[in-house]
């Protein structure tokens, strides 16, 4: 395929991770093959929906954890004690919540890594030069908007470019 991933840094053996931006179906597949590349392995919370007969199962051996978005559950607890009884540990998400277009991303990422006292690890993949990697440290400092609007100048100082650039508001111009 010819990408490059880059090394985990240190702090993402127990952490949530965001990857950003997500615009294809490909990200998945990507993201999935630079993981083993790098012995390491992801739980990702996927909607219910994503896991139908057949697919569904190929998406749990591959650490998708079905997630119904339309109940209220304790599922960040419950993560959150997922954290503390596992040495190495990480949960990713697309912040964005789905390919097209959304500047309003979901927060809950956010509130996970809060409950669970993890770091935050900014992942990407840039089509453009075909690398997934990650971004500067994060340290959140729990003011919400100050702390998305911060990620977001970070995806963007970097120049990364998405599959589908126009669909999301964290790519630079293929």
């Amino acid at each position: 395929m010819g990408w490059t991933i880059e090394p985990l840094p240190e702090k993402a053996k127990k952490c949530v991770m965001i990857m950003a931006p997500h615009t294809s179906n490909f990200d998945f597949y990507i993201g999935i093959l630079g993981f083993w590349s790098l012995g390491a392995e992801a739980k990702m919370l996927i909607k219910k929906e994503a896991f139908k007969p057949g697919i569904g199962f190929i998406l749990k051996k591959l650490g998708g954890i079905p997630v119904d978005r339309h109940k209220k559950t304790n599922l960040t607890e419950k993560i959150a004690e997922y954290f503390d009884q596992e040495d190495e540990v990480i949960i990713l998400f697309t912040p964005e919540g789905t390919r097209s277009l959304n500047e309003n991303w979901k927060k809950g990422f956010y509130y996970l890594s809060k409950s669970a006292n993890v770091p935050i690890v900014l992942a990407y993949m840039d089509y453009k030069r075909k690398v997934g990697g990650f971004l500067d440290d994060f340290e959140p400092t729990w003011n919400e908007e100050e702390d998305f609007k911060k990620i977001k100048e970070l995806y963007l100082s970097k120049g990364i470019v998405a599959k589908h650039p126009e669909m999301t508001d964290v790519s630079a111009s293929s």
